[in-house]
């Protein structure tokens, strides 16, 4: 007569005492929020630029059970999808939204919300990823720099011409003060003169 084979169950632990069957296998998974940072990868925006850009994702497991009928390493699979999430967003970004944003323009919500969706299944919680060092080629950087250049000598340009402007504008209210008052011209004749000097006035 044979044995009927026992099948083999996987489950959790809460925390607390518990009796320990035999031949029973334990794996000890971390409960806390893990940090993952992405490598450096070259991905090209909507309008077909490459950019380089990295992310640093944290993560916990929320289902041990899942996860270990997923993955034996869930960063692999947190890894990968992050990764997968980061091109997709920057591939539907236009490259004025990047230069825009000072290479902060991505939604790190968009790709929170990517990920996750990714290994959800697999027991994991993504609980945000941030992307960082989003590097625009230096053709791009070059046009952004030269852009805003001519944006501050523009501004300077125009701030010389209201400040002689108004120089001009006080100049002619001064001219029209002094030939209105032949008085206030005199008084202001005698000030402009140096100490010492001699004026005769004509009456």
């Amino acid at each position: 007569m044979r044995r009927a084979r026992r099948r083999r169950r996987t489950a959790g632990a809460h925390p607390g005492r518990h009796r320990r069957p035999r031949r029973a296998t334990y794996v000890h998974l971390p409960a806390v929020d893990q940090l993952l940072t992405l490598a450096v990868q070259r991905v090209p925006d909507a309008d077909g630029v490459v950019v380089q850009a990295s992310a640093t994702v944290r993560w916990r497991i929320v289902d041990p059970v899942a996860h270990l009928a997923a993955a034996e390493e869930p960063a692999d699979l947190v890894y990968l999808a992050a990764q997968l999430a980061v091109r997709d967003v920057v591939g539907a970004t236009p490259t004025e939204e990047l230069v825009r944003g000072r290479g902060t323009a991505l939604d790190d919500a968009a790709v929170t919300a990517a990920t996750a969706a990714r290994v959800g299944d697999a027991g994991l919680e993504v609980r945000s990823v941030v992307v960082k060092d989003l590097l625009l080629p230096t053709q791009v950087r070059e046009a952004l720099a030269e852009q805003v250049t001519a944006r501050l000598r523009g501004n300077a340009r125009l701030e010389a011409a209201r400040a002689e402007v108004a120089a001009l504008r006080a100049l002619s209210n001064g001219a029209r003060l002094l030939a209105e008052n032949p008085a206030l011209a005199r008084i202001r004749l005698v000030e402009a003169v140096p100490p010492g000097s001699t004026i005769e006035i004509g009456v």
